[in-house]
């Protein structure tokens, strides 16, 4: 893949002030694509606009909730109000709640299912009508999670989310591919990044353990995998998830928590 590969595409990432999101927006940028970048948090948002703009990176923001099927469409006009189309679109914001099936709320549960479900299903839908409305095609990609494949202690409800957006990925390809148009999923798993560092100082310490390939999965391992995916590489690439964990998913050994 060309660092330039992505010059004169445009795209759309939720969740993109930190983590994951961040770095697969940085990289796009870097590569040569226009960038609108989302989150909740409007200051942290504009920390990660003014570093991929000092990095050289063609990029605007739009603090918000990407849940709210409203402000989807309005992320999705304003995207084609600075930049003038949509390529790329990548539902990565989304939301961790950690429970028993025993004492799940359902504030906890509704809260989910609007961040992680909602949110990824009208992203699909008014990025694909821009898309089609161009004619040329486009790329859409879910953050889907190791949870949506194997059980993890208490997070029943949250993998229930993620294993959706598998099938989300999959089901699209009925309507969107003969437009030119691939859904695919990504699912990473144990990812250090700012937030999960922030949960567990020993977080990157426990997983090393427990990952076969005796080291944690980082943001950019991720965001390598979503440039291929976006790519023009991967045009007969659609309706997959792929998994990115270090092997975790072949064992599935969870990390003692309690020290």
């Amino acid at each position: 893949m060309s660092d330039n590969g992505f010059k004169g595409k445009v795209a759309i990432v939720t969740g993109a002030a930190t983590g994951i999101g961040f770095e697969i927006a940085r990289q796009l940028a870097t590569r040569g694509a226009s960038v609108m970048l989302n989150d909740l948090d409007s200051e942290v948002l504009q920390k990660a606009l003014a570093r991929i703009r000092e990095e050289g990176g063609d990029c605007e923001s739009a603090a918000g909730d990407a849940g709210d099927p409203g402000y989807i469409e309005r992320l999705v006009a304003k995207t084609v109000e600075c930049f003038g189309r949509v390529d790329l679109a990548v539902a990565n914001a989304g939301l961790t709640r950690f429970s028993s099936i025993l004492d799940i709320e359902p504030s906890d549960l509704q809260s989910m299912l609007d961040l992680n479900l909602k949110g990824s299903v009208f992203l699909a839908k008014y990025a694909a009508r821009q898309m089609i409305g161009q004619g040329d095609g486009g790329r859409i990609l879910f953050m889907s999670s190791v949870t949506g494949h194997q059980a993890h202690p208490d997070a029943v409800c949250y993998g229930m989310t993620k294993a959706a957006l598998r099938m989300l990925a999959k089901g699209l390809v009925v309507e969107l591919a003969g437009h030119g148009i691939t859904t695919n999923a990504i699912s990473p798993g144990a990812t250090t990044t700012e937030r999960t560092l922030a949960g567990d100082a020993q977080f990157e310490a426990k997983w090393i353990e427990t990952t076969p390939t005796g080291r944690v999965t980082a943001p950019i391992d991720i965001a390598s995998t979503a440039l291929w995916l976006l790519s023009p590489e991967a045009a007969q690439i659609t309706g997959q998830t792929i998994v990115v964990d270090g092997g975790w998913t072949a064992t599935s050994e969870v990390p003692n928590f309690s020290h």
